[in-house]
């Protein structure tokens, strides 16, 4: 079926994102798979992000960005927050181009800061993309409702449930409602050290991993 003018409008900025990746990997002289290797990121969702036919996460891309040796500006700038308040009717707002996730800023960036924080305002039937990385990430549901899988437990979450979680553990999401979701999602995070993600898992197959919901 032929696309639509529509429909060929909204994949330009994703094709954009994808042709930006693409580009620096070749100037690395990198294959998918080293990418693949170093990111953390499958291959096969690196191949689909470069072809326009997915828009990762900020977290993900992130990720894909340290792995090519760049910061995720590269790819998109999102606003500096001048100090560490934010009020709710003024704080600064982006998205990843081709993504229907608007990211509101919470955390600042300063030297030796090690969290970083978003409010993500999740629209109905989306769905993120698997990840892994180093570090851990905590979740707290403002409104709606949001499916989390961890691993192969899923947590279905509403208004004032939170989850705490390794990143290393397979993660993802989605919005499988017909309302707005939002999440305050707070995340400390190690992407330069996504390669090491398989040694960590090689260590901790002798681990039970314990998830911490902080309600039942």
């Amino acid at each position: 079926m032929p696309q639509t003018t529509a429909q060929a409008k909204a994949r330009k900025p994703a094709e954009g994102l994808g042709l930006r990746m693409r580009a620096q990997r070749h100037r690395l002289s990198m294959t998918l798979q080293q990418l693949s290797v170093t990111s953390g990121v499958s291959v096969g969702y690196l191949s689909q992000v470069e072809r326009g036919n997915a828009t990762p996460t900020l977290g993900t891309l992130t990720q894909i960005a340290q792995a090519l040796e760049v910061d995720a500006g590269y790819f998109v700038r999102p606003p500096r927050a001048v100090d560490s308040l934010t009020r709710g009717a003024g704080r600064p707002k982006f998205a990843v181009a081709g993504s229907s996730i608007e990211y509101e800023q919470i955390g600042a960036e300063r030297a030796g800061h090690e969290l970083t924080s978003f409010v993500m305002n999740v629209p109905p039937g989306y769905e993120s993309e698997v990840v892994t990385h180093i570090g851990e990430e905590i979740i707290y549901i403002l409104e709606g409702e949001i499916s989390q899988m961890v691993g192969e437990r899923e947590y279905l979450m509403g208004v004032g449930d939170s989850l705490h979680y390794l990143g290393s553990t397979p993660h993802c999401w989605s919005n499988k409602t017909s309302r707005l979701a939002r999440i305050l999602w707070v995340g400390r995070m190690q992407y330069d050290k996504s390669g090491e993600i398989g040694q960590l898992e090689a260590t901790q197959q002798e681990i039970t991993r314990e998830m911490l919901p902080l309600r039942p």
